[in-house]
């Protein structure tokens, strides 16, 4: 795989790490549906991992209370452990599966205790410093994509050996 170029201002996700790790992050995170703000953040954490943008984990402080709805979904991640999954329940409208958390996360990633990370592509706008993000290809993978990121990024066709 080659690496798109990069432009000045922008960080190279094939500068990321292999295994992930997360960062606390002061950019603001906005996420919005059917008119609602259902989270509004600059305490976020991002985690970086090698080809995938950005995935954006916000403190439950930071979310209106009262919209998430647990899941019976489960997946495992081989370096943060095993997540839960959320639904939104919004102005009537579920949205399933569109969330989701560690609440016991390995060692390395215990910064991501009880913080929520939200699918792009089921919700209006997610925004990171006011620019309405792309989500990962692909469908599985949460990462957001913002123009300050150069790929290309893993989730696309032809990906899956990345």
């Amino acid at each position: 795989m080659k690496p798109d170029p990069v432009a000045p201002g922008q960080e190279s996700v094939w500068s990321y790490p292999r295994p992930a790790i997360a960062e606390r992050s002061d950019r603001h995170i906005r996420i919005e549906h059917r008119g609602i703000l259902l989270a509004d953040s600059r305490a976020a954490v991002r985690t970086l991992e090698t080809s995938h943008p950005p995935s954006w984990y916000l403190p439950p402080a930071d979310i209106v209370p009262g919209v998430l709805r647990p899941s019976d979904r489960r997946s495992f991640c081989e370096w943060k452990g095993q997540a839960v999954y959320w639904h939104v329940e919004i102005g009537g409208q579920l949205l399933r599966d569109v969330a989701w958390s560690y609440p016991n996360p390995t060692p390395a990633f215990a910064i991501l205790r009880d913080h929520v990370a939200f699918y792009a592509a089921p919700l209006d706008r997610c925004s990171v410093d006011g620019e309405t993000v792309r989500p990962q290809p692909g469908g599985f993978y949460g990462g957001w994509i913002t123009a300050d990121l150069a790929g290309p990024f893993k989730g696309g066709p032809g990906s899956m050996g990345w």
